[in-house]
């Protein structure tokens, strides 16, 4: 055979391939989304994330098919010996997908987190080389411990006791049980507090300044955020209990991701307290939990 229409063949291989794998890709997500939801899946989620009772009938069948759409698509690494089951990839999925469901193709074609390449999950918090800039511009260099981390190049990375953890948190009560409002589990969630990193990371370095959705201001959402950014590092100054976790004074985009877990896990109290501040994030996400 000619070497240049060998030549040419190949490349046309390569080029309907190319084509025809965003389209083969979307069909198969669109399938593993349809297929009935494991009972056994529905259960965990109904015992360990006391959260997904309370979605609407809609919402819940949404976060079932991006869950299947989740595990079958995102690989889940135990890292230091550490067993991962689908039991936990199940919960951190459903943790993950939350905050996208109406987002990152809700309806019939679910794709949550587009760049996302993989979870490395600890048995326990772990420790990181870090870089503190101190007054003056002095950079030291110092070792950390660790929930997690949002990696720009796709990773995420949890200690999966915590992430457990966080499911339970929140305003959410499992069957059962009942949380005043005035006595409610800390609503810390590091599933929630990394992804938020990750869509924050979806136009660059994480700054809590998102990709903003259509009607969107974003001179209205930097006034909102820069003022509530200010308030909590006022508060945590004074030494004052804050709604909002206090570390999220120590950065920008640590605020926004704290935000996000608040919102999400104490969103009647966050209404109440910082109703600016939650309408950003309702408009946001396309979503309002208080009404769930």
């Amino acid at each position: 055979m000619n070497p240049e229409l060998i030549l040419a063949l190949s490349g046309l291989t390569v080029l309907l391939g190319l084509i025809g794998w965003p389209a083969w890709s979307r069909h198969r997500r669109l399938r593993t989304g349809q297929r009935p939801f494991p009972a056994a899946w529905r259960k965990l989620l109904q015992r360990q994330f006391p959260l997904y009772n309370h979605l609407p009938p809609p919402l819940q069948k949404q976060l079932q098919a991006m869950v299947q759409v989740f595990v079958a698509d995102k690989p889940l690494i135990g890292c230091q010996g550490l067993t991962v089951t689908d039991d936990m990839r199940v919960l951190v999925a459903a943790q993950a997908c939350l905050p996208v469901l109406m987002l990152h193709g809700a309806g019939d074609h679910p794709h949550p987190y587009p760049e996302l390449r993989q979870v490395l999950l600890y048995p326990s918090s772990f420790v990181v080389s870090a870089k503190h800039h101190e007054p003056g511009g002095v950079v030291s260099e110092g070792r950390e411990e660790r929930l997690g981390e949002s990696w720009q190049e796709g990773i995420v990375v949890l200690s999966w006791p915590d992430a457990l953890a966080g499911a339970q948190s929140g305003q959410w009560p499992r069957p059962g049980q009942h949380h005043s409002t005035e006595d409610q589990p800390a609503a810390h969630n590091v599933v929630l507090h990394e992804f938020a990193h990750q869509l924050d990371q979806e136009i660059g370095p994480a700054n809590g300044a998102p990709l903003l959705r259509p009607g969107q201001s974003a001179q209205t959402w930097a006034q909102v955020f820069q003022r509530a950014y200010e308030d909590l590092r006022w508060l945590v100054d004074a030494g004052e209990e804050t709604l909002i976790d206090p570390y999220g004074a120590s950065a920008p985009e640590e605020f926004f991701a704290v935000a996000v877990e608040t919102f999400f896990m104490q969103p009647r109290a966050m209404s109440e307290r910082h109703p600016d501040l939650y309408a950003q994030l309702k408009q946001y996400f396309r979503l309002d939990p208080t009404l769930w």
